[in-house]
């Protein structure tokens, strides 16, 4: 599914088009897409609102609305935003559009017959939310709802203040999770995913199979550090095009081409000339150098009478 930089990628482009417009009529087409609310309220609850800004908060898109409340979207697997232009025929096709997304392992064309959600806005234009599988989700959140939500599904932004070298240490400390899974936990940092996980790990010199525990402070600050650099990186290449994955402007990402470990098995690594290699963690493709990405030892816990001292 995509992540930070491909959702961030889509708030960008997303943002100029949308912000000020006001929703003339929402329709949604699969109850599915707005569980457990019910599609009439959330229809009701969008319909004659103002779009004030388009915001992201880890992976999940959010528009925000004129009486506070905010529309929480996440495109999951296969989900896609379409923004559709004013005139245009419903049966053209979605791809001429330009899809606003990201990269997916299972790649899905966006078709009329899986729409799941249209936005008719007030200059004509249409935002289309299809999907193919049907993971992706939008919830209608109440001004006092947001906040509550995210805090009880998601940890800091990894590209904000935030996030420290001592939070990093806070959230790891006694973990035995490898450092990959580790990484994947949205309650831990927000925004990472498969990709940038395996490159934040190869930047910071560490194992993905090291137990998150077994990190000290300059370990924290290595891995900070690098996955700062991996996303950034990514935003600068516009996201990753794994498949066939283009930009609202018809563009492809370029965040492949810069790829230091990820989906690289058998080729050699830039910084020390082994053989890059893949293992499975926690059921994911993990990519990974053992020339120079350091194993840590594991740090025996503390026992209970020690911690509660």
């Amino acid at each position: 599914m995509p992540e930070l930089p491909e959702v961030e990628t889509v708030r960008r482009q997303l943002d100029p088009d949308v912000r000020g417009r006001q929703i003339e009529s929402v329709e949604i087409l699969d109850e599915r897409w707005t569980r457990p609310e019910q599609p009439s309220a959330v229809e009701a609850g969008l319909t004659g609102r103002t779009v004030e800004a388009v915001d992201r908060r880890g992976k999940y898109l959010v528009v925000r609305l004129d009486n506070g409340s905010a529309l929480v979207m996440h495109l999951r697997m296969t989900g896609n935003l379409l923004l559709r232009p004013a005139g245009m025929n419903e049966t053209a096709d979605l791809m001429e559009v330009g899809r606003v997304g990201a990269p997916r392992l299972y790649e899905s064309r966006p078709e009329v017959r899986h729409l799941r959600a249209r936005f008719v806005l007030d200059d004509g234009a249409e935002l289309w939310f299809t999907d193919a599988r049907r993971f992706g989700h939008g919830h209608l959140l109440a001004a006092a709802e947001i906040e509550p939500y995210f805090e009880a599904r998601l940890g800091p932004e990894p590209l904000g203040v935030e996030l420290t070298a001592a939070a990093i240490a806070e959230r790891a400390a006694e973990r035995r999770a490898p450092l990959k899974s580790f990484l994947l936990n949205q309650a831990v940092i927000a925004g990472i995913g498969n990709i940038y996980a395996d490159e934040a790990l190869f930047r910071a010199e560490l194992h993905p199979l090291s137990q998150a525990g077994s990190m000290r402070l300059e370990h924290c600050e290595a891995l900070r550090e690098g996955i700062v650099e991996a996303l950034e990186t990514g935003l600068e290449n516009g996201g990753a095009s794994i498949d066939d994955y283009r930009n609202a402007a018809g563009e492809r990402g370029s965040m492949q081409d810069e790829f230091l470990v990820h989906t690289r098995e058998g080729q050699e690594c830039h910084r020390c000339g082994a053989e890059i290699e893949r293992v499975l963690v926690g059921g994911r493709s993990t990519y990974f150098c053992p020339g120079c990405q350091l194993k840590l030892r594991a740090r025996p816990r503390r026992s209970r009478k020690r911690r509660q001292r």
